[in-house]
Protein backbone atom coordinates (compact mmCIF):
# COMPACT_ATOMS: atom_id res chain seq x y z
CA UNK A 1 0.00 0.00 0.00
CA UNK A 2 1.79 3.11 -0.85
CA UNK A 3 2.03 5.84 1.17
CA UNK A 4 0.82 9.73 0.41
CA UNK A 5 4.98 10.61 0.68
CA UNK A 6 5.43 7.89 -2.03
CA UNK A 7 2.48 9.47 -4.07
CA UNK A 8 4.47 12.80 -3.79
CA UNK A 9 7.54 11.20 -5.99
CA UNK A 10 5.86 9.15 -8.65
CA UNK A 11 6.04 11.97 -11.03
CA UNK A 12 9.30 12.82 -10.87
CA UNK A 13 10.72 9.15 -10.30
CA UNK A 14 9.20 8.11 -13.49
CA UNK A 15 9.93 11.28 -15.59
CA UNK A 16 13.67 10.91 -14.33
CA UNK A 17 13.42 6.70 -15.95
CA UNK A 18 12.24 8.01 -19.28
CA UNK A 19 15.36 10.86 -19.04
CA UNK A 20 17.82 8.52 -18.42
CA UNK A 21 16.26 6.24 -20.88
CA UNK A 22 16.38 8.78 -23.31
CA UNK A 23 19.99 9.33 -22.32
CA UNK A 24 21.34 6.25 -23.27
CA UNK A 25 19.27 6.36 -26.58
CA UNK A 26 20.98 9.39 -27.62
CA UNK A 27 24.52 8.14 -26.44
CA UNK A 28 23.80 5.23 -28.35
CA UNK A 29 23.09 7.73 -31.43
CA UNK A 30 25.96 9.59 -30.69
CA UNK A 31 28.06 6.30 -30.95
CA UNK A 32 26.57 4.93 -34.09
CA UNK A 33 27.41 8.37 -36.20
CA UNK A 34 29.98 6.27 -38.24
CA UNK A 35 28.11 2.90 -38.82
CA UNK A 36 26.36 2.50 -41.90
CA UNK A 37 23.01 2.22 -42.21
CA UNK A 38 22.37 2.81 -38.53
CA UNK A 39 18.94 4.72 -37.93
CA UNK A 40 19.34 7.34 -35.35
CA UNK A 41 16.14 6.42 -32.89
CA UNK A 42 14.78 9.20 -30.13
CA UNK A 43 12.08 8.56 -27.47
CA UNK A 44 8.62 10.12 -27.20
CA UNK A 45 9.04 11.59 -23.87
CA UNK A 46 5.41 12.46 -23.73
CA UNK A 47 3.89 9.07 -24.47
CA UNK A 48 6.78 7.36 -22.30
CA UNK A 49 5.75 9.59 -19.32
CA UNK A 50 2.03 8.75 -19.70
CA UNK A 51 3.23 5.17 -20.11
CA UNK A 52 4.89 5.08 -17.22
CA UNK A 53 2.37 7.12 -15.01
CA UNK A 54 -0.06 4.33 -16.52
CA UNK A 55 1.36 1.49 -15.42
CA UNK A 56 1.30 0.22 -18.35
CA UNK A 57 5.92 0.49 -18.74
CA UNK A 58 8.29 -1.93 -16.42
CA UNK A 59 5.18 -5.27 -15.61
CA UNK A 60 5.40 -8.53 -17.08
CA UNK A 61 5.38 -8.67 -20.92
CA UNK A 62 2.91 -11.97 -21.74
CA UNK A 63 3.24 -14.34 -24.93
CA UNK A 64 0.62 -15.81 -26.45
CA UNK A 65 1.05 -19.20 -26.51
CA UNK A 66 -1.23 -20.57 -29.64
CA UNK A 67 -0.21 -25.01 -28.57
CA UNK A 68 0.48 -26.59 -25.11
CA UNK A 69 3.98 -27.47 -26.45
CA UNK A 70 5.27 -23.74 -26.84
CA UNK A 71 7.53 -22.80 -23.84
CA UNK A 72 5.84 -19.84 -21.70
CA UNK A 73 7.89 -17.04 -21.95
CA UNK A 74 7.83 -13.93 -19.87
CA UNK A 75 9.89 -10.44 -20.32
CA UNK A 76 9.52 -7.10 -19.04
CA UNK A 77 8.50 -4.00 -21.00
CA UNK A 78 11.35 -1.74 -21.99
CA UNK A 79 10.75 1.89 -23.67
CA UNK A 80 11.01 0.20 -26.69
CA UNK A 81 6.85 1.23 -27.78
CA UNK A 82 8.25 4.53 -27.12
CA UNK A 83 11.26 5.02 -29.07
CA UNK A 84 10.28 6.71 -33.18
CA UNK A 85 13.09 6.87 -35.51
CA UNK A 86 14.06 10.33 -36.34
CA UNK A 87 13.57 12.27 -39.03
CA UNK A 88 16.17 12.47 -41.63
CA UNK A 89 17.79 15.93 -42.09
CA UNK A 90 20.43 15.32 -44.68
CA UNK A 91 20.53 11.92 -46.53
CA UNK A 92 23.97 10.50 -46.19
CA UNK A 93 25.78 8.06 -49.17
CA UNK A 94 25.72 4.62 -46.26
CA UNK A 95 22.27 5.51 -44.92
CA UNK A 96 23.13 6.66 -41.49
CA UNK A 97 20.18 8.87 -40.15
CA UNK A 98 22.50 10.22 -37.58
CA UNK A 99 22.75 14.32 -37.69
CA UNK A 100 25.78 15.33 -34.63
CA UNK A 101 24.20 18.69 -34.32
CA UNK A 102 20.99 17.37 -33.60
CA UNK A 103 22.16 14.89 -31.02
CA UNK A 104 24.40 16.90 -29.63
CA UNK A 105 22.01 19.45 -28.86
CA UNK A 106 19.64 16.81 -28.05
CA UNK A 107 21.68 15.33 -25.69
CA UNK A 108 22.64 18.87 -24.04
CA UNK A 109 19.13 19.71 -23.02
CA UNK A 110 18.00 16.20 -22.24
CA UNK A 111 21.07 16.46 -19.38
CA UNK A 112 20.13 20.07 -18.22
CA UNK A 113 16.60 18.55 -17.90
CA UNK A 114 17.83 15.30 -16.21
CA UNK A 115 19.50 17.62 -13.68
CA UNK A 116 16.85 19.94 -12.91
CA UNK A 117 14.65 16.83 -12.23
CA UNK A 118 17.43 15.41 -9.71
CA UNK A 119 17.56 19.16 -8.09
CA UNK A 120 13.64 18.74 -7.93
CA UNK A 121 13.57 15.40 -6.21
CA UNK A 122 16.41 16.93 -3.45
CA UNK A 123 14.18 19.96 -2.98
CA UNK A 124 10.98 17.53 -2.18
CA UNK A 125 12.87 15.20 -0.20
CA UNK A 126 14.61 17.84 1.77
CA UNK A 127 11.06 19.57 2.34
CA UNK A 128 9.87 15.88 3.72
CA UNK A 129 12.94 15.97 5.86
CA UNK A 130 12.06 18.77 7.54
CA UNK A 131 8.69 18.42 8.05
CA UNK A 132 8.53 15.08 9.90
CA UNK A 133 12.18 16.79 11.75
CA UNK A 134 9.70 19.40 12.66
CA UNK A 135 11.33 22.25 11.63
Amino acid sequence: MPNPLDKLLDLPQAALGVRATRQQTLAANIANADTPHFKARDVDFRGALEAAMGGRLGGPVELARTSARHIEAKGDASMDASLKYRTETQSSLDGNTVDMDVERAAFAENTVQYEALLTFINGRLRTMQNAIQGQ
